[in-house]
């Protein structure tokens, strides 16, 4: 054939389809949409902490895999800047001291282009002041006394408001006191953890006047795992309501040592546990906690986090996760991710203070709400929900609006 002759039009068409199908399987391969520049060039380095070991622990690899999930989702498309991402995760142990040496670390040795805030307001409070002191941003997602964040360019991904011991402690009362029995006793332990004694304080102040007398109250060190005298006291003390300022698995152990005296408490609610532990443990059935996201609708309506609950099934799972569902601690690292990727997106720079700058002036859409920064210490609004183990998951009952489809608060 010359280069004059022509293919019939019947092999035309069938050469166009083959370089269509050639085409869409180039895409698939890489995973890049079409139309998207794969990231190219230097990596633009964020370094942050958790405790990977220790207390928290079992929290702690939830925020690992939710991270990990951001930084894939970004380096399919167009990275940062066009960029591709690399994630610095050091290993802070739940320890502020150690977290304070680590985030010096990730500025002066390693030199990261951005930093995230590391899990728990012990270390993230030791961190952000690393953070000040180089004017450093410093986003961060499970501050929980926000009145102890002076730093002006920190901003928090979990949405708790100004107050929240006031507005987390008024949930509370508010959906005990929907049901067809409210509460009239209560007591009262918390973790020696800043910001579940915090709010423990103010549920002490708050519960006489919302008509509930205390019973007990009790102080425990955190990380601990022997709860028999405690479980005995609360047995003793029988109140309507056991409000536990708790986190990672205590709330597990305290319910065995329960369970040994023959006890199991009418309500209980644990502030902050290890979502998965609590949810799958037969005795965690009832149990209600904090929440700003549940994998259900009206959360999975927006379809970014409909894609992220996918995704971090799948790595959850492979992580052998007894609980491989999205909840708040997963929602609230991904939020920040989200508040990173978004100021990065909409001034073009990696340049701290004009980061910061453009977040206080703006709004950012993240899978627990839209949220701001102009308020006292760069909080706005406090999205903080009660969610309640039901047949083994998580579900949010109150406020209703947010409640999960056929779900209502289950109480004696």
């Amino acid at each position: 054939m010359t280069s004059r002759q022509r293919l019939p039009r019947s092999s035309s068409r069938a050469l166009f389809r083959s370089l269509v199908v050639v085409l869409l399987l180039l895409f698939s391969l890489t995973d890049v949409a079409p139309g998207a520049a794969a990231p190219s060039g230097k990596p633009v380095r964020i370094g942050s902490t958790l405790g990977l070991t220790g207390p928290v622990a079992a929290a702690a690899v939830v925020h690992k895999i939710a991270g990990e999930a951001y930084v894939d989702r970004l380096n399919r498309g167009n990275g940062l800047l066009g960029r591709p991402v690399e994630w610095i995760l050091l290993d802070d142990q739940a320890k502020p001291d150690l977290a304070r040496s680590l985030y010096e670390k990730l500025v002066t040795v390693d030199k990261v282009d951005l930093l995230l805030g590391p899990f728990g307001t012990a270390t993230i409070l030791a961190a952000m002041g690393v953070a000040q002191r180089y004017q450093k941003l410093f986003i961060q997602h499970t501050f929980g006394i926000p009145n102890l964040a002076k730093y002006d360019m920190q901003f928090p991904a979990w949405s708790i408001g100004p107050e929240p011991d006031v507005t987390i402690s008024n949930l509370v009362f508010d959906a005990m006191a929907a049901t067809p029995t409210p509460p009239k006793t209560i007591s009262i332990l918390t973790a020696k953890f800043p910001s579940l004694m915090f709010i423990a304080a103010r549920t002490r102040a708050l519960a006489p006047k919302r008509g509930l007398k205390e019973v007990l109250y009790l102080e425990y060190e955190f990380g601990q795992r022997d709860f028999g005298a405690i479980a005995a006291r609360v047995k003793d003390a029988n109140a309507d309501l056991l409000w536990v300022g708790g986190g990672g698995i205590e709330a597990n152990f305290l319910l065995e040592a329960l369970k040994k005296l023959d006890y199991t408490p009418p309500r209980h609610f644990y502030a902050y546990p290890a979502a998965g532990p609590l949810a799958v443990a037969p005795d965690g059935k009832g149990a209600l906690a904090l929440s700003i996201f549940e994998e259900h609708p009206p959360f999975t309506n927006d379809p970014v986090a409909a894609e992220f609950v996918k995704a971090f099934k799948e790595r959850a799972t492979k992580a052998n996760l007894p609980y491989p569902r999205v909840d708040t601690q997963a929602a609230a690292s991904f939020s920040a991710w989200q508040i990173l990727e978004a100021a990065v997106t909409a001034t073009g720079s990696l340049d701290d203070k004009t980061l910061a700058k453009w977040l206080k002036a703006n709004r950012v859409d993240t899978i627990t709400g839209k949220v701001r920064f102009d308020g006292p210490y760069n909080y706005g609004d406090d999205f903080s929900k009660v969610k309640q183990v039901q047949d083994g998951q998580w579900f949010v009952v109150w406020p209703t609006q947010y409640g999960a489809p056929g779900r209502k608060l289950l109480a004696p």
